[in-house]
């Protein structure tokens, strides 16, 4: 398995759950944004593995994952060129794990059978003109 797809776009954290009680039981369910963002990334990830016509895989994976964060339009001309350099870095939210959880969850099942298949995984962070998300899945030998 060799897997590159982009999701365009400001990266999203999986939210927090919430609850709700019913008939005396608690539900736990993702909040809408979460939703919205599993369901665009499910799309995108079946749209890559149908164009080079991978299947659901159960070997032992490395996913790399980077998110490209936008540049606040508040920041200077300066922080922005030195951002565009790597010589800033984004150390405000989504955080890195947030970002790894809601995608990984998003792609099980469709790239892979379970999450225990991943045995290496990889999530940076940096500023871009273009806000997305690159993600990588391959085999590990």
């Amino acid at each position: 398995m060799n897997l590159t797809f982009t999701i365009p776009g400001e990266p999203t954290a999986q939210g927090r759950p919430r609850f709700s009680t019913h008939g005396g039981f608690v539900k736990a369910y993702d909040p809408e944004k979460s939703r919205n963002y599993k369901a665009y990334v499910k799309l995108l990830a079946s749209e890559a593995m149908q164009n080079i016509g991978l299947t659901l895989t159960e070997l032992p994976l490395g996913v790399e994952i980077i998110a490209d964060v936008g540049i606040p339009a508040s920041k200077s001309k300066k922080f922005k060129e030195q951002a565009l350099n790597g010589l800033q870095l984004p150390i405000k939210k989504p955080d890195v794990d947030n970002v790894a959880k809601i995608i990984l969850d998003s792609i099980s099942g469709i790239v892979y059978k379970d999450d225990k298949q991943i045995v290496k995984l990889t999530v940076s962070k940096k500023y871009s003109d273009t806000p997305k998300v690159e993600v990588k899945v391959y085999n590990v030998e």
